[in-house]
């Protein structure tokens, strides 16, 4: 019923903040299939192809998704409440954000390795695909969260 009553100045921040999210949600997902296909084959395509993913599609999404955030969280209003969803969204996107830092850092050394002619290491790889597969899922909790809305 609230998006019924929504003015019209909510729509871009919202769907900013949507669409940043998918976007995320999308690099995520390919960097963990990529990375998950890559543990049998060990091959540097699929590991650079997840690790491209993680920096050209889930950072510039984060980004777009947490300004997307803030700005709609300020025209609703919503930036001083205590419900739960908005700390869950905060929350999750906050723990996301470190383990995706460490992902890009561990990516970029593996990919300045594999940059070199070296072959690409397998740890850093399997390090990568635990973070990444662990805020995929976390954010598919916040994603339930922002849709559901428990009090």
């Amino acid at each position: 019923m609230l998006a019924l009553i929504r003015p019209d100045s909510w729509f871009f921040p919202l769907f900013l903040h949507i669409a940043g999210a998918m976007v995320l949600v999308g690099a995520l997902t390919l960097a963990s299939i990529s990375l998950i296909a890559a543990w049998r084959s060990n091959s540097p395509a699929l590991i650079r192809l997840a690790y491209m993913s993680l920096f050209y599609g889930a950072l510039p999404g984060y980004i777009v998704f947490r300004i997307g955030a803030a700005w709609i969280a300020d025209k609703e209003h919503l930036t001083d409440s205590n419900l739960s969803w908005i700390g869950i969204g905060y929350g999750v996107s906050d723990f996301g954000a470190l383990l995706l830092t460490i992902s890009l850092v561990a990516g970029g050394v593996s990919l300045r390795q594999m940059n070199r002619g070296r072959q690409p290491s397998r740890i850093p790889a399997r390090i990568v695909t635990g973070l990444v597969s662990l805020v995929l899922v976390a954010y598919l909790v916040a994603v339930w969260a922002m849709t559901t809305k428990p009090t």
